[in-house]
């Protein structure tokens, strides 16, 4: 379709021949073209605390609470074993640019103690590992139970669950290794459904271009249990007239406990169920009905997702940016502590500067992206590749430099900083996909693709311990960051070329119904949208606008 133009829209003409190379497209709603221009849809945007900000707060205060049971035992790994300078550095003919110099005043002496297990590498990498066992298993039976049952209670057990299984921890260490390790298998299965139940919930209480900002809002969680984890952890394993490193556990795993009673007493699985939804909040989600989920159970259409280009290179992504974010969250502690040798304490507060870096990033990015989105300035599709090219490219880039820091302790810490706090404008990426492209089954496709995040999540501790086994040096570690660097590079390149925004076809597995007397109640609330009223929807656009 052609606009027309009067002899005084030169300026308007050369604006749009701007924007169409920028790929700036026409003003939308819920990502199909609006009205004509200054013609806003009711409901647009709510002002002040809405039940969606509830669920998001809550949701990222969950996560927080998950990445705190799950990171707390790598802190607490490295007061469970002790710091032993025997055998760190026996491996191979080695100079002295494999290994940094550790500091030999009398306070670093002394801090140098026994732990009270007798575990090597690649036992402490198996022990860490196992989480992943259990998680992986677990991922698309979440995502397929939040479709059916509903992400509130899928999400609400999961971490309670695992904040049980955390203050049961310390006995089962005692106990033995093999229980310790059944026990991180068990956690792993119960935090194995919290995210695809809550992107169900995200997909059922967001709109479109509210999706950048609100689901970094809530997985950004990830970054706040991390950061109290790692600097919090360090200083609980220190309280050795408290218990010391079981506190860890303690703390943790009560605080999940909390958690669970908020959330069970103020989140609901659908807007039109809440009880204490407004009017405008109901109306202003409705306008979305075709690009949400709806209250519709949708078959899996497994022939259709293994075509389909846009989902595998979503599920490349999870994949490869789980195998280099596990890798860092998992062996930051270790580097910091064996190679650049901080203590417990450095340690700790050290390793979560770049979540804290994460966070920050994450946050602006989206709303640059939220602000870009609802201005009109860039379609969601770009904002997609964008935010996944940044989010890989970035920290592949500073695992490369990080190779040949050596042992300048600065320079490591501002590229691991880069590394991870570029990582962080992933939510407005590959994180927000699934949800876009199939909204019904966000839960599943989330499962999926978590499920091979997981499988890299739990390679990726193993083969760091099998690569740093009684050989803590440099140049085990420059390998350590190869693999990750080389992931992020082939798996952004595919989803830079083949993501879309737009909701694909196989999102609606079964024919719709007709609106009968049965589920009028439905349609008015917050049900799958009728033929009927998407054509309605279709028309106003097409006809709503005068100059087109």
């Amino acid at each position: 379709m052609v606009r027309k133009y009067s002899g005084t829209d030169d300026v308007s003409q050369v604006s749009d021949i701007i924007n169409s190379l920028l790929d700036i497209g026409q003003p939308t709603r819920c990502g199909v073209p609006e009205a004509e221009k200054g013609e806003q849809p009711e409901g647009r945007k709510i002002k002040g605390w809405t039940c969606q900000s509830t669920v998001a707060l809550l949701g990222f205060l969950g996560i927080a609470v998950a990445y705190l049971v799950r990171v707390g035992l790598s802190i607490a790994i490295v007061a469970m074993v002790g710091r032993n300078t025997t055998g760190l550095h026996s491996k191979g003919n080695q100079t002295n640019d494999d290994v940094c110099p550790a500091p030999q005043t009398e306070e670093n002496i002394s801090e140098i103690e026994e732990g009270d297990f007798d575990w090597d590498m690649s036992t402490q990498g198996v022990i860490l590992a196992s989480f992943f066992y259990g998680y992986l298993s677990t991922n698309l039976l979440g995502g397929r139970a939040s479709e059916l049952y509903g992400g509130r209670i899928v999400f609400g057990l999961g971490i309670v669950l695992t904040s049980v299984l955390a203050l049961a921890s310390p006995l089962c260490a005692h106990i033995s290794t093999e229980l310790l390790i059944a026990n991180r298998i068990l956690q792993g299965m119960s935090q194995g459904v919290i995210f695809p139940a809550i992107n169900t919930l995200m997909a059922t209480w967001t709109t479109p271009k509210e999706r950048s900002k609100t689901v970094t809002h809530v997985y950004i969680g990830i970054q706040a249990g991390t950061i109290v984890s790692m600097s919090l952890g360090g200083w609980l394993c220190n309280l050795k007239s408290f218990g010391g490193w079981p506190l860890v556990f303690y703390v943790f795993g009560g605080t999940g406990i909390l958690w669970g009673i908020a959330w069970f007493l103020l989140i609901h699985d659908r807007p039109e169920n809440h009880p204490r939804i407004s009017p405008e909040e109901l109306h202003h989600l409705q306008q979305c009905k075709s690009f949400v989920k709806s209250a519709e159970v949708v078959t899996i259409p497994w022939k259709a997702l293994m075509k389909s280009k846009a989902f595998l290179a979503v599920v490349l992504m999870y994949f490869s940016n789980g195998y280099g974010f596990y890798t860092l969250l998992t062996g930051l502690p270790t580097y910091f502590s064996e190679i650049q040798h901080f203590n417990l304490n450095q340690s700790g507060w050290t390793s979560a500067l770049p979540y804290i870096a994460m966070w920050g990033v994450s946050e602006i990015w989206a709303q640059v992206m939220s602000w870009l989105t609802v201005k009109e300035k860039i379609s969601i599709t770009r904002v997609r590749v964008i935010s996944n090219t940044v989010a890989s490219w970035g920290p592949a880039l500073c695992l490369v430099a990080m190779c040949f820091v050596g042992c300048n302790s600065t320079a490591a810490m501002i590229f691991i900083c880069l590394a991870v706090g570029l990582n962080g404008t992933c939510y407005a990426g590959y994180c927000s996909s699934t949800q876009d492209i199939a909204p019904n089954l966000a839960g599943t496709l989330l499962g999926l693709g978590n499920t091979l995040g997981g499988l890299s999540g739990s390679i990726a501790p193993m083969i760091m311990g099998a690569i740093t086994n009684s050989n803590q040096t440099i140049g085990a570690w420059r390998m350590v960051f190869l693999i990750p660097i080389c992931l992020w590079a082939t798996a952004s390149t595919f989803y830079s070329i083949f993501i879309t925004s737009e909701v694909q076809s196989w999102n609606e597995s079964t024919p719709k119904k007709e609106v009968t007397g049965e589920n009028v109640q439905n349609q008015e609330g917050y049900g799958p949208v009728q033929k009927s009223e998407e054509d309605n929807l279709v028309n106003l656009t097409k006809n709503g606008s005068s100059d087109v």
